[in-house]
């Protein structure tokens, strides 16, 4: 046990020594918010779906395909999962604030905090499980989590459901999975240039947004600590303990593992400043969720390990 908690601890704190980069960034005013933004955009719309890609640059195997299968029937019960709890479990008066609490338990950073560490621990192959939980967290996202944001069923898109990036690159990697088709060098060493760049763009761009947290009015707020206990450590151990009752072992209940601990999705923020809820909240969840997770996340994987 502690040799799996030191090693995924390593592997947590090389991440946050990026965050603290970023941190660092924000804090020396080294470039705005615009620039972060930017960065933000050019993760999800590029540097992610190349991750996704890469993954799937493989020969087809069987076994891989009812893998990924798995995957997203996990991804779609530890959502599922989130929603509930978070329903059960979480009122608040004010119903801006309870949204955003609602909506930090169910999404995880999946797509920052837990590609960078899959791909760490896991390699190529806890990347490829990885894609299903992102190709299941954009599809909650664009429906659950649009509706509780905004309080209006008219906003689903299926155009912004279908054709987002994650899910984009997610079929154009299976394609290419069950095609067994390999990107010809001249594709093949960009897009693996521009992966590269999962680890420390998203690193620097959370401790670019820590930097202006206000982290001491959410350790007053008892309902923060509830929503992230939640998330950091109910979501993620029933999410574990459900799949050891499936029989779910190895690289797949590790990847799944990881996405499910992770802190709260940076997706929060954004929602919260889109649909006018309590934005302030929502900055300090995502940044304590983050800084807690140098703890939870290297616990409840490391007991992922063990079991595996």
């Amino acid at each position: 046990m502690a040799e799996s908690f030191l090693e995924v601890a390593q592997q947590v704190l090389i991440l946050f020594v990026l965050v603290a980069v970023g941190f660092i960034c924000g804090k020396g005013k080294l470039f705005q918010e615009s620039a972060a933004k930017g960065f933000t955009n050019f993760v999800l719309t590029i540097v992610v779906p190349c991750v996704i890609v890469q993954s799937f640059q493989r020969p087809f195997d069987p076994g891989m395909l009812a893998g990924l299968g798995i995957a997203a029937a996990a991804a779609v019960a530890a959502h599922m999962l989130g929603i509930l709890l978070a329903h059960l479990t979480l009122r608040d008066r004010n119903r801006a604030r309870e949204k955003v609490l609602r909506f930090s338990v169910v999404f995880s950073n999946a797509g920052f905090m837990a590609l960078p560490l899959q791909q760490a621990l896991l390699g190529e192959d806890g990347v490829f499980y990885g894609a299903a939980y992102i190709a299941v967290f954009n599809m909650v996202l664009w429906s659950y989590g649009l509706v509780s944001m905004s309080g209006d069923k008219g906003n689903i898109s299926p155009k912004k459901l279908l054709l987002n990036p994650g899910l984009l690159s997610i079929a154009v990697g299976l394609a290419f999975f069950l095609g067994s088709i390999t990107l010809p060098e001249v594709l093949a060493v960009p897009v693996g240039h521009l992966a590269a760049l999962n680890t420390p763009l998203p690193m620097v761009i959370v401790g670019f947004y820590l930097a202006d947290a206000r982290l001491l009015s959410a350790l007053k707020d008892g309902k923060v600590y509830w929503s992230l206990f939640l998330r950091l450590i109910v979501v993620p151990l029933l999410t574990l303990g459900g799949l050891l009752l499936c029989g779910v072992r190895d690289v797949l209940l590790i990847s799944i593992v990881i996405a499910a601990s992770a802190p709260v999705a940076a997706a929060a923020t954004m929602f919260s400043a889109k649909f006018g809820q309590d934005v302030e909240l929502s900055v300090n969840l995502v940044s304590l969720s983050t800084l807690l997770s140098i703890a939870t996340m290297p616990l409840v994987v490391s007991l992922a390990q063990l079991a595996a």
